[in-house]
């Protein structure tokens, strides 16, 4: 039933807010960061930070335009932050005042959905802002923040916030049509006794029968998500890595980047592990996407050009032992199936892939370049001496190194 997220590859997840006009990361940026954890923040005031929502007006917001280079980057499906842990809705919520002066949750979903991509929504289960919760304060929080570390408010406080949380997640989840994917966050503060975990995921079920909630629901998640890197093993279950460009979630100046390749490779090696990779972009204060992040999307989808068959409805492919690298594969309509192997670590010219069955492979050649390689087998001699029809064995390929693409070249090998 689920199969269609296994199969998606790569999702764009959009990490937006006021904070973004003074390049602010979201919502950390009041607490100076977290402890221990890189890279460290220079910490606002709290009201300082609450108010600059007064002053978000991107005059150049296109939504339309992200969703189209997000789509030729290879991007299905967009995760985007209708409230962070700072509480400042990007929807029209008619429970608060602290919202932006548009509906910029709307026309984001609406101009994605349009394009063809796949739905999800962020939202953030605690609220820095809301009196109730109760309201971050200098004087009450920590700088650096220390998990585990949050100010507490009366049983009759968290009872009408819980209320609150609950109103704003059913506007959502009501108001924007079909949505596939609900990303929860904040799980860090308070039990899971106090927010009654399966009692929040029976509420997105009641509303959205086929939505998918990700693991941050505790113990009632649909997916896992690892968050800035790959897991050691595939997860016994649906999941993708989230992961940003640069060291930030939201938009903020003067960072290191990560080079496209990097991203790339991460990218090829969750589908092989059979995951997704949410590649995160945070918008400019003006509603723009970065220079750094367009440059990387652009790079993404010239790579898409020749290669996307190789990370779009596929399956893990080889063992290890096989082929040192990520890999996938496909069944073929005509029988047989197709080979991916991903080339991300040197020597890129010349491979062995073992345990094949070396009479059943029909072609070898790089995706995307016209014209075979050069390309030889050796079967097994225990093969041969058992005398079987259908042996194993290594094959051999050569590569011209003027063919190889510099993000990351793919070897397609079919067996019939």
């Amino acid at each position: 039933m689920n199969d269609w997220f296994r199969e998606l590859g790569l999702g764009l997840f959009i990490h937006w807010g006021h904070a973004s006009t003074r390049g602010w990361e979201l919502s950390w940026q009041m607490t100076g960061g977290v402890r221990d954890q890189s890279p460290p923040r220079s910490p606002v005031p709290i009201e300082d930070y609450f108010a600059n929502a007064a002053g978000f007006d991107p005059e150049r917001f296109d939504p339309a335009g992200w969703a189209d280079l997000a789509w030729r980057a290879g991007a299905r499906y967009v995760v985007f932050t209708a409230k962070h842990h700072d509480g400042f809705a990007m929807f029209d919520t008619k429970l608060s005042d602290y919202k932006a002066g548009r509906d910029y949750t709307r026309e984001i979903v609406d101009s994605f959905r349009n394009k063809g991509f796949r739905i999800g929504l962020y939202f953030s289960i605690i609220d820095w802002h809301h009196e109730d919760y109760p309201r971050y304060t200098d004087a009450t929080v920590r700088k650096p923040y220390v998990v585990g570390d949050y100010p507490r408010g009366t049983r009759e406080q968290w009872e009408r916030y819980r209320a609150f949380m609950l109103g704003q997640l059913g506007e959502l989840l009501t108001g924007y049509g079909p949505i596939d994917i609900l990303w929860l966050d904040g799980e860090f503060e308070h039990t899971a006794e106090e927010w009654d975990f399966a009692a929040i995921r029976e509420f997105v079920r009641e509303r959205q029968p086929y939505c998918l909630v990700n693991d941050r629901c505790v113990g009632h998640g649909d997916f896992v998500t690892p968050e800035q890197q790959l897991p050691l093993a595939p997860p016994d279950r649906l999941w993708e890595t989230c992961l940003t460009m640069n060291e930030s979630w939201g938009y903020v100046t003067d960072e290191e980047w990560k080079d496209a390749g990097e991203l790339l490779r991460t990218l090829v090696e969750a589908v092989a592990m059979g995951g997704n990779l949410l590649l995160n972009v945070g918008p400019t204060g003006t509603g723009e996407f970065p220079a750094e992040a367009t440059a990387r999307l652009e790079a993404f989808a010239t790579w898409m050009e020749r290669h996307e068959e190789s990370i779009r409805g596929v399956r893990t492919g080889l063992e290890l032992w096989q082929f040192h690298g990520p890999s996938t594969r496909r069944s073929l309509s005509e029988g047989g199936e197709r080979l991916y192997l991903h080339l991300v670590m040197r020597p890129y010219e010349r491979l062995t892939v073992r345990g094949l069955p070396i009479r059943r492979i029909t072609d070898v050649r790089l995706l995307g370049v016209d014209g075979r390689l050069a390309w030889s087998v050796l079967p097994w001699l225990k093969e041969v001496h058992s005398g079987t029809g259908d042996p194993l064995g290594d094959l051999r390929v050569e590569i011209p190194s003027a063919l190889l693409d510099p993000m990351c070249s793919v070897v397609v090998v079919d067996l019939s």
